[in-house]
């Protein structure tokens, strides 16, 4: 970097890195690198950079295709790792942002810059430096940072994600959610226009004025210097026409608000120029060396670029004002939309907490399944929340704080309650998925014991007890219940088992319902197991008595 600094005459490693990076992509219509934050979020900048070096690795528009800037991050950070030999120091989620963290990006770029060539050309330096700079964006970005920082600690609500149990470890059954935070952008009111409509004779930027006036003031001058503003004028006019019709999508017209802003800032930076060329104008008409028929043309020219100025401010002005207008309304109607599903989502869990869970397995099988549902629906509506996440607000510098009060308290509201809901939502799903385990390991529990209960009842019934024909009968018998007595000996451990399961089933699932079922289920083997002890006791006391009889006799 040092020595390629050195070769262009350059001090600013940030400024040779965004060159190289625009040098690189300029052959990709979808991607236009103006910094190391906003312009990396969606993914094809990255995939881009890396294809203009190396379009062997992979085919660019299956890239284009791919339908998230998640799965395009994914897809640049693993061809680096495994063609390049760079490791992923970052996941598609710390880039796929709002705003992505700057540094992060400058030291992944630059780990690239590392591996592939490193070309830079003054051309593309000195088109870095033509990228609009103002001092309001210094501005501006100030006065976002200090609100997101403030805002972070009242509006950002992060919670933990929700799990579905699974044979393996715990993996996200939805993604953890995150509630908005609002970014505020600044302007002037607009009839404080940030552009004079006057004359602009009396511009403070004069840089170009001066430089014209340090030559002698003479009609080709002026004329040169007018065929350069026209021109940049009429391209100006252009690029507003070029923008089109508002979108009635808010991620869309979001992105249209930022593209005139940036526009704005552009025609702020030219009207010195406008400026410069109408005050060249009045010194030659003042000087009085032209003719009364160049002096009736410069004036002409004069009113025609002052007229034309005057058209396309008023016309950007009004253009931003019609694109701030429909993106809070279509920003308002997002939250309205959200507070009607809050509302009718808060409806739908208070009545799934009402009721009770059970009481037979089917049933709360349909509850999971009905809970899963749920969480599918908080899916989908994560996407409008994420449309929430950076909300554009134009307030006026003097009120700027009291204009965000109410949309402030308003954003914390529903935060609370989305945060609300996904915990409920989460909680529930652990709770559920706990019971459903218990249950199922009791249900077997419960039938495999059942079975051998069965199995040790018809033996007892079958052992004989009397008329044993002789002594060989009556040993058999006897060793029949020995080893029924030795089962049931072994048994009783998983008799007792069972009612820890079940115990603890009770604990965790409590309905009334089903705690009286289940009593009823343990009592029934608790007597059947009595039963079967008593009739073995009996049984072998009295083969016993008749064995010592016989042996007696």
């Amino acid at each position: 970097m040092k020595n390629i600094m050195a070769g262009l005459q350059q001090t600013n490693s940030e400024k040779i890195l965004l060159s190289w990076v625009r040098q690189s992509t300029r052959n990709y219509p979808q991607v236009n690198v103006i910094n190391f934050t906003t312009s990396w979020s969606d993914g094809l900048a990255l995939n881009a950079l890396i294809h203009s070096h190396r379009p062997d690795l992979f085919d660019w528009n299956s890239v284009v295709c791919q339908q998230s800037a998640t799965q395009r991050l994914e897809h640049a950070f693993n061809i680096a790792k495994h063609q390049l030999g760079i490791e992923k120091l970052l996941d598609p989620e710390d880039v796929a942002t709002t705003y992505p963290d700057k540094k992060s990006i400058l030291m992944y770029i630059t780990s690239l810059f590392q591996v592939l060539p490193q070309q830079v050309s003054i051309e593309a330096i000195q088109e870095v430096e033509m990228l609009p700079r103002s001092s309001k964006v210094t501005r501006e970005e100030h006065f976002e940072l200090h609100h997101q920082m403030h805002y972070s600690q009242q509006i950002t609500v992060s919670l933990a994600q929700g799990y579905e149990r699974t044979s393996s470890s715990p993996k996200p059954r939805f993604k953890s959610y995150a509630y908005t935070q609002a970014a505020y952008v600044t302007t002037s009111d607009p009839s404080r226009s940030p552009f004079p409509s006057q004359h602009l004779e009396a511009s403070e930027e004069k840089s170009f004025g001066s430089s014209l006036m340090e030559t002698e003031v003479n009609l080709d001058s002026y004329q040169t210097a007018l065929e350069e503003v026209l021109s940049w004028l009429l391209s100006a006019e252009d690029t507003l026409q070029a923008q089109g019709e508002i979108s009635n999508d808010v991620e869309e017209v979001k992105e249209q608000f930022h593209t005139h802003e940036g526009y704005m800032m552009d025609l702020t930076s030219h009207q010195g120029r406008v400026g410069s060329v109408l005050q060249l104008g009045s010194q030659l008409i003042g000087a009085g060396k032209l003719s009364e028929d160049e002096e009736t043309e410069v004036q002409e020219q004069m009113n025609l670029l002052n007229s034309r100025w005057e058209c396309l401010r008023v016309a950007s002005m009004e253009k931003q004002s019609n694109l701030h207008k429909v993106l809070m309304d279509l920003q308002n109607q997002k939250l309205k939309e959200l507070n009607d599903w809050l509302t009718k989502t808060e409806e739908r869990t208070r009545k799934m907490e009402k009721e009770p869970l059970g009481p037979d397995l089917e049933d709360l099988k349909r509850q999971v399944q009905q809970h899963k549902v749920l969480q599918e629906d908080l899916e989908q509506e994560q996407v409008r929340v994420n449309s929430l996440t950076h909300m554009v607000v134009v307030v006026d510098e003097s009120s700027g704080d009291h204009a965000t009060a109410a949309l402030e308290e308003q954003l914390k509201v529903l935060g609370d309650r989305w945060a609300n809901i996904c915990r409920w939502t989460e909680d529930r799903w652990v709770l559920l998925q706990d019971i459903l385990l218990k249950w199922q390991r009791f249900t077997e529990e419960q039938c495999l014991f059942s079975a051998w209960l069965s199995e040790k009842e018809d033996a007892m019934n079958k052992v004989q007890t009397t008329g044993f024909k002789d002594q060989n009968e009556m040993l058999s018998s006897l060793q029949k219940m020995a080893v029924l007595k030795t089962d049931l000996e072994k048994k009783k451990q998983t008799m007792n088992k069972l009612s820890s399961l079940h115990q603890d089933l009770l604990s965790t699932l409590k309905n009334k319902s089903v705690t009286q079922k289940m009593e009823a289920w343990m009592e029934n083997f608790a007597q059947r197991w009595e039963n079967l002890v008593q009739k073995l006791e009996k049984s072998s006391a009295q083969v016993s008595d008749t064995s010592y009889h016989t042996m007696n006799y």
